[in-house]
């Protein structure tokens, strides 16, 4: 099944848009929030600074599906709210620079997890494991480095009280480092209990 689709036009200001709204999932209806995250890329105007209505009622519920508020193809609904200043937007730009670097290294991590995996099954041979093993758990302690330095880049941006959009993004992005971190922590804590049982291993073959 595809996504259903609903072309809305929508005012805001003195200008009208003309939306394709398509559902985030497959065969269903589009919902508020499908419109909204349209309405933001169009116009600039962040979802939580928007306020959508239709026939005078507010569209309140962002889970609700448009049809369920007898919203149909070429139905018009009006749009009030305020795109961020120059100076949120600024800010909000290096939250998202910040966020492509934390994609990048989770990728990376994510390559040392599979690694690791593999070797835990078995897949090199066991006189190469310990020296493999070394050299994740240094790839594991760059990684943990570059974020602990994120880190200190977020906390480094003072964001104003007022700018919402760029509080909730840098208190997410916070969230989501420190749960890399932790990933770290139980990676090096996994290779190094897989390179005591390997030395273990090669001790009593020694004796």
């Amino acid at each position: 099944m595809s996504a259903q689709a609903i072309t809305v036009i929508v005012a805001y200001g003195s200008t009208k848009h003309s939306i394709a709204v398509t559902s985030q999932e497959d065969g269903k209806s589009p919902t508020v929030k499908d419109l909204s995250d349209c309405l933001t890329r169009v116009t600039g105007v962040p979802s939580a600074s928007q306020k959508l209505i239709f026939k005078g009622k507010s569209l309140k519920d962002m889970e609700q599906t448009l049809s369920s508020y007898g919203i149909k193809d070429g139905c018009k609904l009006m749009m009030i709210g305020k795109r961020n200043s120059p100076e949120e937007e600024g800010e909000l730009k290096k939250l998202k620079d910040i966020e492509k670097s934390v994609e990048q290294m989770a990728k990376k991590l994510e390559k040392v997890d599979g690694e690791l995996t593999g070797l835990k099954n078995g897949f090199l041979a066991k006189d190469l494991q310990a020296d493999a093993l070394g050299k994740l758990d240094h790839r594991v302690k760059v990684a943990a480095e570059q974020f602990m330095k994120i880190l200190e880049q977020i906390d480094a941006l003072s964001i104003p009280e007022n700018f919402n959009d760029c509080r909730q993004k840098k208190k997410v992005l916070v969230k989501t480092v420190q749960d890399f971190l932790a990933q770290c922590d139980k990676m090096e804590a996994c290779i190094s209990d897989h390179l005591t049982k390997i030395q273990s291993k090669n001790l009593a073959l020694a004796d």
